[in-house]
């Protein structure tokens, strides 16, 4: 039964929802979770989801739009405009690669939708706001760094976006059948410090060199 103050507060339930059908859509993928699991473990009802999101369908397309949100307000809320172009790159790559590392549902999230060929993403009316934030920060720092001759191999923000996210996400997303193969615990803690250094060497090397 749902509680009183979880009746008064449509916003804190529409929230726990999400943050439990993200669980579940990772762990299970889109076909295999059921919205009858996800409300039994927000202790509301089937009903009360598709009052607030229409279908299973919304509901995955909420999930994937929040996963991408919160890394993209990670994004937006580091402070690089007072480093140099060389540090503020280093910083965004580390941000990037701290954030793979502090959300699995994420990776896994990403890694179903590709399965599906970015099929419900592409119904996504947020779409345009999902890889915005990251690209803007990046084209600033590069634009501050050809400025100032720091950076000497021209890229565009996208390109930069796919290295670093190459890197962070192949961490984690590939971490068991690469250890399975090599013998090699991507994230292992003792080998944190220096993957993440590793990250910013890549980056800030490409750029820095012809």
């Amino acid at each position: 039964m749902r509680s009183p103050a979880r009746m008064r507060d449509p916003a804190r339930t529409r929230e726990d929802i999400l943050a439990v059908a993200i669980s579940e859509f990772a762990r299970r993928g889109y076909s295999g979770a059921r919205v009858d699991e996800i409300a039994a473990k927000t202790r509301t009802t089937k009903r009360m989801i598709y009052y607030y999101f229409g279908s299973k369908q919304q509901l995955y397309v909420a999930a994937l739009e929040r996963a991408y949100s919160v890394a993209r307000s990670a994004e937006q809320q580091v402070d690089v405009d007072h480093l140099g172009p060389v540090a503020a790159i280093r910083r965004l790559a580390e941000l990037t690669f701290d954030h793979h590392e502090s959300h699995p549902d994420f990776i896994r999230l990403v890694s179903i939708e590709n399965i599906h060929q970015a099929e419900f993403l592409a119904r996504s009316e947020a779409l345009d706001e999902l890889g915005a934030p990251a690209l803007a920060i990046t084209a600033r720092v590069l634009e501050r760094g050809y400025a100032s001759g720091a950076f000497r191999r021209q890229v565009t923000a996208i390109d930069l976006h796919m290295m670093i996210s190459a890197f962070c996400y192949f961490r984690m997303s590939n971490r068991y059948t690469f250890g399975t193969i090599f013998g090699v615990d991507l994230v292992d803690p003792a080998l944190r410090d220096r993957y993440r250094q590793m990250l910013g060497d890549l980056v800030v090397s490409y750029l820095t060199t012809d």
